[in-house]
Formats: C-alpha cells, sequence, structure tokens
C-alpha cells in the first residue's frame, strides 16, 4: 500500500529501530512506549486486520507468535508481557495495517481500558 506508514518501513523507506526480522514478519520499537518495552510486531504482508486476514496469512501470523516464544528472552521479556491488537475506531487502530502490540519490562496494570 502507497500510503502505509507500516509498508513504508517494512521496504526500508522509514527508519525504525528493528529488533528482530524474517521473511514474514519485522518487530520494531514503538516510537511512543506504553511500557519499559514497547514492541510492534508488523506483518511484511499488508492487510488491514485480523478480521481481515486469509487463511494463509492467520497461519503466518501463528507462526509469528509461535517464532516470538523462541526470542521472547533475547527481547527481554521473559518475565511476562501482553500482546494487543487494535481494531477499528472504537479499538484505537491508527495504522490500518495489523499489527501487533508486544509490552513488558516491568509489572504492568491490569487495567485494559476505561
Amino acid at each position: 500500500m502507497q500510503n502505509c506508514i507500516f509498508c513504508k518501513i517494512i521496504e526500508g523507506k522509514i527508519p525504525s529501530t528493528k529488533v528482530y526480522e524474517d521473511d514474514d514478519i519485522i518487530i520494531i520499537k514503538d516510537i511512543a512506549p506504553q511500557a519499559k518495552i514497547h514492541l510492534v510486531l508488523i506483518p511484511k504482508e499488508h492487510y488491514a486486520n485480523i478480521l481481515e486476514m486469509t487463511e494463509s496469512q492467520s497461519l503466518i501470523l501463528g507462526r509469528s507468535f509461535k517464532k516470538l516464544s523462541t526470542i521472547v528472552n533475547d527481547l527481554g521479556l521473559s518475565d511476562g508481557f501482553r500482546i494487543v491488537s487494535n481494531k477499528g475506531y472504537n479499538g484505537c487502530q491508527s495504522v490500518d495495517h495489523l499489527h501487533i502490540h508486544i509490552l513488558g519490562g516491568e509489572k504492568l496494570t491490569e487495567k485494559f481500558g476505561h
């Protein structure tokens, strides 16, 4: 997608701090962290959200979560983390490219919203 900020990050047109990359995903540091460690897992294939993904895209996302389980120590998240995917206006999705927030590195609040 031409105007998608995450597609531009994936293509290297916008700088980011990558902490992991493979053929299917990148994981970058969030530019406005909401926790001591705040990362964003982004599939390289563009689709808006979890409701719009195809069966094959869901398999890639599943492999991405499995990959996360093997690099959690390298990311500094061995004591636990939270994963969040926002969807739509009420869910505060700011970029229409599926992305998963990974928050941790400290004790997180139990409150998710208001």
